[in-house]
């Protein structure tokens, strides 16, 4: 059921350093015009600085509208935002605070959040970006819960999203609370894209590299990982390592920073993962492989790491996989 009585003004912010391919996503959601739905967005895009702006991909990028032309917006986008980069204007942080004061939602995607950081809007907020920027968020916004492993976070009127393509999911997201479930599905459809995936589903981090490749306890992971269909219990690893069971914990928390229970688990579940992506194994087989044992056991360590069950991880991959052959 459509919701929106009028359309509703979006601005879509453009920077020098501009990142494409989340301008792009913006672009195409927001301000693609669709006159079969009523009270469709109105979108323009702002620049955030004087330009000609340079844009990823060797492009220049140049618009009419600037920073006071925020004043009627109800949906500001950040479509990224160099981590590096200092706020260009006072007068974009004024607009900004301004919109915000009124009600206006402020839409980050991926790097974007840092802008929302820089200008004193994620202060007690809960916000989220993506991985690799987390640790580098989190001194930028001290007084911000940060969610490290979710594809985006809606806090009153400010939502941010993980990576690139989460922002495609927030965007999603915006638009079924403005116009309902099945104008979104048909726009989903239009773009190729999975109806629905949850914020609260976790990004799909990969596997980390350890930095103890070359330390002590390497040769007793590259074992471990090579067997994780074998039972390891801790006094079975402690006996591997050659190693006390007191030993081995504090060893392991100190380069690994987790248990090692908690380890194998996450690496089984990045083996499970692996195993999910190739068609020719059963969730039964899987569960073997990846030394769960059962199904039962793989679905909870699935569902507590990623925030999804075993099946939906492998039909969306499935999905993704279709779209890019």
């Amino acid at each position: 059921m459509q919701k929106l009585t009028k359309p509703k003004n979006v601005a879509i912010l453009i920077y020098d350093n501009l990142c494409t391919f989340e301008f792009g996503l913006a672009v195409e959601v927001f301000a693609t015009r669709r006159p079969e739905i009523e009270n469709w967005y109105n979108c323009k895009t702002i620049a955030a600085e004087v330009g000609p702006l340079r844009a990823a991909g060797g492009l220049t990028v140049q618009c009419d509208s600037q920073i006071s032309d925020l004043e009627t917006a109800d949906l500001i986008i950040v479509p990224g935002w160099p981590t590096d980069k200092t706020l260009p204007d006072n007068a974009l942080a004024e607009q900004l605070h301004r919109a915000e004061k009124r009600g206006a939602q402020i839409m980050t995607i991926c790097s974007g959040v840092f802008l929302a950081a820089d200008v004193g809007l994620t202060k007690g907020k809960t916000i989220t970006t993506h991985w690799r920027y987390v640790e580098q968020l989190k001194l930028r916004a001290p007084d911000a819960k940060i969610e490290e492993n979710v594809l985006y976070c809606s806090d009153g009127q400010l939502l941010s999203s993980a990576g690139s393509a989460a922002g495609l999911d927030l965007a999603m997201d915006v638009v079924r609370s403005d116009f309902g479930t099945k104008i979104t599905n048909s726009i989903a459809q239009r773009l190729v894209l999975p109806a629905h995936r949850d914020g609260g589903q976790a990004q799909f981090v990969p596997r980390p590299v350890s930095a103890t490749q070359q330390g002590p306890l390497a040769m007793l992971l590259d074992k471990i990982r090579a067997k994780l269909d074998q039972d390891w219990t801790i006094s079975e690893i402690a006996k591997t390592a050659a190693m006390s069971e007191r030993t081995l914990i504090r060893r392991f928390k100190q380069t690994i920073g987790q248990s090692p229970s908690n380890w194998i688990a996450s690496e089984r579940v990045y083996l499970a993962r692996e195993l999910l992506e190739k068609a020719e194994f059963s969730i039964d087989q899987i569960s073997m492989k990846s030394g769960f044992k059962t199904p039962e056991t793989l679905r909870h360590h699935f569902r507590r790491q990623l925030g999804i069950s075993p099946n939906a991880y492998r039909n969306q991959f499935m999905v993704n996989q279709e779209h890019t052959n």
